[in-house]
């Protein structure tokens, strides 16, 4: 896929203030005249989703870049590239760090309306969000809905829950513990911080399954337990190690807070019931942050909505992981 980029004089916020300017960093795959397919990414991730879902995304997968026109843009508030609290500063020269303007989740939706109105796509084949990439695809269904045939929303939902936002701030107490990361000195403040609230995350993207499997003790009768704590640290130091910074984990953290479909519409169901795609709300049974109990409640809002339940051992992280089921489940949709 090709890394393009869009730069945009002035990008008013939902919260106040704007960004002038406002850089979008996007991806597209080379197939123009194929079915159109817009991947939103999730916190971490990026505007390349063969990097970050090479089960999934790429030549002769169920997302076909050989077939399929892919787009993926980067959320703003990302360090890969679109402008956020890793960017320059036009009134200092430095990083933004903390003085970046707060975001939400429809300041993010809005950067990928943009790309589209600037790529000239009237028609989307299919759109496709998991965890908060999720969010933002069920905002921009709501949004535009005559934009989309299909949609897939998966382990997601229309608006945090009190429990994702429990851990959310969890790990942004983990940063803000970290005395250089209030200092903000440079991009490396904040780095233990970070780390702790990776171990955090991943944590709630697994379960206690997938923990069996991967992280028990490979000698029984060790003294101490220590192959999940060395897999925790290693975690942390990943991400620190591609520099995602700590700076753009709060801000995208914080911004996951303001999601909520129904603000200003009458309401969540409201909302989802502008939804006119033909849409599939996929649940991941040993999911922690969006439990299948959740899902039941809000998917059947959306008018002739497909409800698909799978299993895995490796919890939320599931969509990453089960590309078989996926499969199964998008390239039918494509094929149609």
């Amino acid at each position: 896929m090709k890394r393009q980029s869009l730069i945009i004089d002035r990008f008013d916020l939902e919260a106040g203030g704007s960004l002038e300017p406002l850089e979008i960093v996007y991806h597209t795959s080379g197939a123009k005249d194929g079915k159109v397919v817009w991947i939103c990414h999730a916190l971490t991730a990026n505007s390349d989703p063969e990097d970050w879902w090479p089960g999934m995304v790429g030549p002769g997968k169920a997302i076909d870049t050989d077939k399929h026109f892919v787009i993926c843009a980067n959320i703003p508030g990302s360090p890969y590239g679109s402008t956020g609290p890793a960017s320059i500063n036009p009134a200092t020269g430095k990083p933004f760090m903390l003085d970046f303007p707060k975001l939400t989740m429809r300041d993010m939706t809005r950067a990928s309306q943009i790309v589209r109105k600037h790529l000239g796509i009237k028609s989307i084949d299919l759109l496709i969000g998991s965890s908060i990439g999720g969010f933002q695809a069920i905002e921009w269904a709501v949004d535009e809905p005559d934009l989309f045939k299909n949609a897939l929303f998966i382990a997601t939902a229309p608006r945090i829950s009190p429990w994702m936002t429990a851990w959310m701030e969890a790990q942004r107490m983990a940063l803000e513990a970290d005395q250089t990361f209030r200092q903000a000195k440079d991009l490396s403040g904040g780095a233990n911080g970070l780390r702790c609230a990776r171990a955090q995350a991943l944590i709630s993207y697994r379960c206690f399954e997938g923990f069996e499997i991967r992280q028990s003790e490979p000698d029984p009768d060790c003294l101490f337990a220590g192959r999940a704590a060395s897999y925790e640290r290693h975690q942390g130091d990943k991400l620190v190690n591609r520099n995602f910074d700590a700076y753009s984990y709060w801000y995208i953290a914080n911004a996951m807070d303001s999601h909520n479909v129904g603000r200003g519409r009458g309401g969540v169901e409201a909302a989802l019931g502008r939804i006119t795609a033909n849409t599939t709300v996929i649940s991941i049974d040993t999911d922690g942050i969006f439990p299948p109990a959740e899902s039941s409640v809000w998917a059947p809002m959306i008018p002739g909505v497909r409800r698909i339940g799978i299993t895995s051992k490796f919890g939320h992280d599931g969509f990453l992981l089960e590309n078989d089921l996926l499969t199964e489940i998008i390239s039918p949709i494509l094929d149609s």
